[in-house]
This record gives C-alpha cells, sequence and structure tokens, in this order.
C-alpha cells in the first residue's frame, strides 16, 4: 500500500476518508477502507454520499462501491440530482450501465425536472441519450 493510503486509513475517520478517496479516484484505497469497515453510505459534511462525489469516470469505483452497497438512487440534497444525472451529464455511459444494473432509475427528475437522458442531449452525448431512451423503453 502506498504511503498516501496508509496517511488515509489512519486520519479522520473511514467514512470521511472513503468519500475523499471516492472523489480522487483511489480505488485501492476504498477497497482497503470498504474492507476496514467504511459505510458506503456515509454522508460527507456537504450531506453526500461517495457515489455521488466519486470519479464519476471511473466506472471500476462505481461498480466497487455498488458491490458494498451503494445506494444507487441517493438524491443530492441541493439539486435532486442522483449519480445517473451526474454520469448521463459528463457522458460516461460505462459508469451509466453499472449504475443502471444495480437499480439507479432513470426515470426520475432533478430539482429542475430534467431526465439523466435530457441531460445527456442537453450535452450532446447521443450514444448514451441513446442508451437510456432503450433501457426506459423509449
Amino acid at each position: 500500500m502506498r504511503e498516501e493510503d496508509k496517511s488515509m486509513l489512519s486520519g479522520g475517520g473511514c467514512d470521511v476518508d472513503l468519500a475523499n478517496a471516492a472523489a480522487r479516484g483511489q480505488v485501492e484505497t476504498v477497497r482497503h477502507l470498504l474492507d476496514a469497515g467504511a459505510d458506503p453510505n456515509a454522508v460527507n459534511r456537504f450531506g453526500r454520499r461517495p457515489i455521488q462525489v466519486m470519479m464519476m469516470g471511473s466506472a471500476h469505483m462505481a461498480e466497487l462501491l455498488l458491490l458494498h452497497g451503494a445506494e444507487p438512487n441517493c438524491a443530492d440534497p441541493a439539486t435532486l440530482t442522483r449519480p445517473v444525472h451526474d454520469a448521463a451529464r459528463e457522458g460516461f455511459i460505462d459508469t451509466l450501465v453499472a449504475l443502471h444494473r444495480a437499480g439507479a432509475r432513470l426515470d426520475v427528475r432533478d430539482a429542475w425536472g430534467r431526465l439523466p437522458v435530457d441531460l445527456a442531449e442537453e450535452q450532446g452525448h447521443r450514444d448514451i441519450a441513446g442508451y437510456l431512451r432503450a433501457a426506459s423503453g423509449d
């Protein structure tokens, strides 16, 4: 284990460190923290969970968190966006598919009434919009 990962295991508490490591895309650190008992659904000081702040482009990170019980349908307290909204907006199809396979709903609107497919279309992610339509039966 890298020295920086060891320091994360010892300071600040597992749950806080988990969100930080997920945001940085540190898969091995996240794995160690989860194995040590960190709660995959603990909220940080901003009211967000590791799956909401994770490096969205890392489908492996999403799969790891989901495998350990992360809730794929948790809503951001301010915007009501869910991880599928973020993945669709940012163009991360692999992460979106992982979330969907784990039970993420595709039919939930954010605070502005937008579905994940709306965000994908707004950003020009046609492949993701197509996937979302097909998965939703549209």
